[in-house]
């Protein structure tokens, strides 16, 4: 069983992440970049649009700023490298998770598992904490990734709970804690200050949301794809005499 989670957890990771490491090269990496150059241009560059040469001014000014990979090949393999990680890490939550439940690992579940996940990990955290670009306004970092895990785990349970439940109180609980860390509020600086326009934020919240959903769609898929194909063959069975 445990060189078959492996397996498939390592494959469908792999095949996930790698499709949409090429998607984010012509959807949200462009705007990263476009967002670095704001940031490096100082306050009034949200008024102004970033120059021809400012992309060369930004790779001096990220000296200043620790190690960085530099644009092109280099940037692409490294967010591809962490892409197929973090697909990999979905595809053995998946597996872990349909397998304590019990259920028969298809297609058809793994994606029903994969869009819960998303919600746990994406939308619900989104909804207080957007993803950022950088030169964007956040409050202190500790804070944020408190909520964002205290947001994704009631999340979770909130979903299971509602959906493995048919008590009305229980479902009333759910409820309660799946609202719980949005009545509470998400962590934000006290002056909601960016150097990037509100245009270039906007689009890359709602990329990266589309990104993230079809990353958990694409591990459950190929989770439901693959488990099948490395099931244990049977014993062969001794011919009759």
């Amino acid at each position: 069983m445990l060189a078959r989670v492996l397996s498939v957890g390592l494959l469908a990771g792999l095949l996930a992440g790698l499709l949409i490491a090429v998607l984010q090269q012509v959807t949200t990496t462009p705007l990263i970049l476009l967002a670095e150059t704001y940031e490096t241009q100082g306050a009034g560059a949200s008024a102004v649009p970033p120059a021809p040469g400012a992309a060369k001014e930004h790779d001096h000014a990220a000296h200043d700023h620790g190690w960085k990979p530099a644009d092109g090949l280099p940037r692409f393999f490294y967010t591809s490298v962490a892409t197929v990680a973090t697909a990999m890490g979905m595809a053995f939550l998946l597996l872990a998770g349909m397998i304590f439940a019990g259920d028969p690992i298809d297609e058809r579940r793994a994606l029903a598992w994969a869009i819960a996940g998303f919600v746990a990990t994406g939308l619900a955290p989104a909804a207080g904490l957007a993803p950022e670009l950088p030169g964007s306004g956040v409050g202190a970092l500790i804070a944020r990734q408190a909520w964002w895990i205290a947001t994704a785990v009631a999340t979770a349970f909130a979903l299971w709970t509602f959906l493995r439940s048919g008590r009305p109180i229980a479902r009333l609980v759910a409820v309660v804690v799946l609202l719980a860390p949005h009545v509470i509020g998400a962590p934000h600086p006290h002056a909601l200050e960016s150097k990037v326009p509100a245009e270039v934020a906007a689009e890359f919240t709602a990329l990266s949301l589309v990104v993230q959903g079809l990353l958990w769609a694409l591990a459950g898929i190929a989770v439901g794809l693959l488990w099948p194909k490395f099931a244990p063959k049977p014993a062969n069975q001794p011919m009759p005499s």
